[in-house]
């Protein structure tokens, strides 16, 4: 069952000039192992961030550093989303167990669109 979906576009020059004005921002939003991607992998893996609050419908009290997508190591690259903290919580309390998440970047626009999903354990391959 979708329990909600996300979506979310970053202008790439713009974030480039928010991280630049206000550098702690980096810090506030990535993880220590996101903030050294490049510009454009980091205005996707915000937009994604961005799309899996929507997904769980906004609740405030979020800290952006409970949600990461680290870069994929093995398998087959698709993108995947983990959770501690406020946000694991939140997606706890929502029963969601599966995330599906697709990352775009092209010239100066970043997306993410992501699918928040409940399977009962029948379900989970």
């Amino acid at each position: 069952m979708i329990v909600g979906v996300g979506v979310d576009v970053v202008d790439v020059p713009r974030f480039r000039a928010q991280l630049e004005r206000a550098p702690a921002l980096r810090e506030r939003l990535f993880t220590v192992d996101e903030r050294d991607l490049p510009l454009r992998s980091l205005a996707a893996r915000f937009a994604a961030k961005e799309a899996i609050a929507k997904a769980m419908g906004a609740p405030p009290g979020m800290m952006w550093h409970h949600c990461w997508i680290p870069r994929p190591e093995h398998g087959d690259g698709r993108p995947e989303v983990r959770l501690t903290g406020t946000v694991e919580a939140q997606a706890r309390a929502l029963g969601i167990t599966h995330w599906h998440l697709s990352l775009s970047h092209d010239g100066d626009v970043a997306a993410a669109y992501v699918v928040a999903e409940r399977r009962a354990e029948e379900d989970t391959p």
